[in-house]
């Protein structure tokens, strides 16, 4: 019992790494065209979904795999945990990113604390560069210091 919530822990927060990597050398590298809608407004189709929705798809099949082949083969049940890990930090990641910052749902507008002004701020740095190159804060829980300054500047609430 101990374990699976261990291998649940630490596979969460391996999860902002791999985020990070992936935000920075695959979203802003081989698969810009699939990431730069979500970047740049003047790219995107009028519909409630951009293409860099397909990344919740490259995320998702993989631990959708793991809970199945863990649950199938007794050997292998340590992927549950695995896929538990990926899918605590999506459902993290969901909340964050689209309901708090890019207020996609707009649910948790009162939500305001000094944590959630810094990481919105770091997300609007990552944010106004429209191109792939010169990018910032590829991550998304861990907030650079410099972005707790004069947080009380800004309220997650705010449109802009």
């Amino acid at each position: 019992m101990m374990l699976n919530l261990l291998i649940i822990l630490m596979t969460y927060i391996l999860m902002e790494g791999i985020t990070w990597f992936t935000h920075k050398y695959i979203m802003h590298g081989i698969m810009w065209k699939f990431h730069e809608d979500h970047h740049d407004n003047r790219k995107k189709k009028h519909t409630f979904f951009e293409k860099n929705d397909i990344f919740f798809l490259i995320f998702a099949i993989p631990s959708m795999v793991m809970f199945l082949t863990g649950t199938i083969i007794a050997e292998y049940r340590f992927l549950i945990f695995i896929a538990a890990g990926i899918t605590l930090y999506g459902i993290t990641y969901f909340f964050i990113h689209d309901v708090l910052i890019h207020r996609r749902f707009r649910f948790l507008d009162k939500l305001d604390n000094r944590y959630f002004r810094a990481l919105r701020r770091a997300h609007k740095a990552h944010h106004k560069h429209l191109g792939k190159e010169d990018g910032e804060c590829f991550g998304l829980l861990l907030v650079p210091k410099k972005y707790f300054k004069d947080s009380n500047s800004v309220s997650i609430t705010s449109k802009k």
